[in-house]
């Protein structure tokens, strides 16, 4: 199925969303198949969160038991040290490993020219932020969709706010042109959702965003305001995986 089809506004058959969902998560599977080579014996690794990381640590964890390969890790998250335990994988923190050499992850949005990203869907933003200015080179893993014409086409912008006086903070979000919405709790609606660091999100919808590094300049002088799903000029490599195959992506900066 094609990115335009998918894309469409019209909603298919609940059989035909289903299908699609199955297809999506094949090609994500694809992605991540193709980027496990990177991992070298002797690594520090960082891994990311959501599916990705559902994806990666399983394949991660078959190397480690048939090679032998002597890895440590950093997690994005909690969820992702839970699962890398489970699967007996090794994992640290960057006070012990302040520099890694690789850390493969997802992507909400990417912007092909540059490889500037929107992150934080899966509610992990500050720390991936973190692990990927830690890490020599940070890989993007993702099937096609994910990829845009411009950096807000399909997704809002996650921001990682302080509770503290949260309203005055999405009152100056706003006066950026932004419609601000407040990530609730999926266990209970009525709550703010909380990431690990005990902080809310604002998923903020700017629409097509012209120039990402003045939006993160102009988002990162708010007070309140702890870090912004904006990834830009970090990524250098996104491997996407579609129906036309497996494709590598690299910055043109």
């Amino acid at each position: 199925m094609s990115k335009e089809q998918r894309a469409a506004d019209t909603q298919p058959p609940q059989s035909t969303i289903y299908n699609l969902q199955s297809t999506i998560d094949g090609y994500k599977e694809a992605a991540v198949s193709a980027a496990i080579p990177l991992v070298q014996d002797g690594m520090a690794l960082g891994l990311g969160t959501g599916t990705t990381a559902r994806l990666l640590l399983p394949l991660l964890a078959a190397r480690i038991a048939k090679e032998g390969l002597r890895l440590v890790c950093v997690p994005t998250s909690d969820q992702t040290a839970r699962l890398a335990r489970s699967l007996n994988i090794p994992i640290t923190t960057l006070e012990q490993q302040p520099s890694l050499d690789l850390t493969i992850d997802g992507a909400d949005e990417i912007l092909p020219s540059n490889l500037s990203l929107i992150k934080g869907r899966g509610g992990a933003l500050l720390r991936e932020k973190i692990v990927a200015l830690s890490s020599k080179r940070l890989v993007i893993v993702a099937d096609d969709s994910k990829v845009v014409e411009w950096l807000g086409e399909h997704q809002p912008l996650p921001i990682e706010v302080i509770p503290f006086g949260w309203h005055r903070t999405a009152a100056r979000l706003e006066a950026l042109h932004g419609n601000i919405v407040l990530r609730t709790a999926i266990a209970n609606p009525q709550e703010p959702y909380r990431t690990d660091s005990g902080n809310y999100i604002l998923d903020c919808h700017f629409g097509a965003i012209a120039d990402p590094t003045a939006l993160e300049r102009e988002i990162k002088l708010i007070s309140g305001v702890v870090e912004s799903g904006l990834f830009v000029g970090i990524a250098k490599m996104a491997i996407v995986a579609g129906a036309g195959g497996v494709k590598t992506m690299r910055s043109e900066e």
